[in-house]
């Protein structure tokens, strides 16, 4: 067996239609075909790859982090991005990898899973507000 790629992440919700609307309407994924579980849930999808299965209904461990730091995804309009968290109020922590190196935007989605957005270096930096 040898490793191909990343297939998916999975994170618990205390409110799955917070986390749907934190994924889908702040990070541009779409809902999509989920087989019919015995639990409530969505998956969440990158083009035609469900990258991203919420179960809802069950505990959230507290504190909510585990043994994962983080989910990471590659991202673009870092503007827009920054733009939108202020807008929900969605603290942020945005820094840039030494050098000249990548945009990396870390803030956490409703249930506490940290979420990292990396942007191109080639992107402007977002107006200051």
């Amino acid at each position: 067996m040898s490793i191909q790629a990343m297939n998916h992440f999975t994170v618990l919700a205390q409110d799955l239609d917070a986390t749907k609307a934190f994924y889908i309407g702040l990070l541009g994924l779409t809902d999509g075909p989920r087989p019919p579980f015995d639990f409530p849930g969505a998956w969440l999808y990158i083009g035609d790859q469900a990258v991203l299965h919420i179960i809802a209904g069950r505990p959230v461990p507290d504190p909510p982090a585990g043994v994962l730091d983080h989910m990471a995804f590659s991202a673009s309009d870092l503007g827009g991005t920054v733009a939108r968290l202020k807008q929900r109020k969605i603290d942020y922590v945005l820094r840039r990898q030494a050098g000249d190196g990548p945009w990396q935007l870390f803030c956490h989605d409703p249930n506490g899973a940290k979420v990292e957005l990396d942007f191109s270096p080639n992107e402007a930096a977002p107006a200051a507000n």
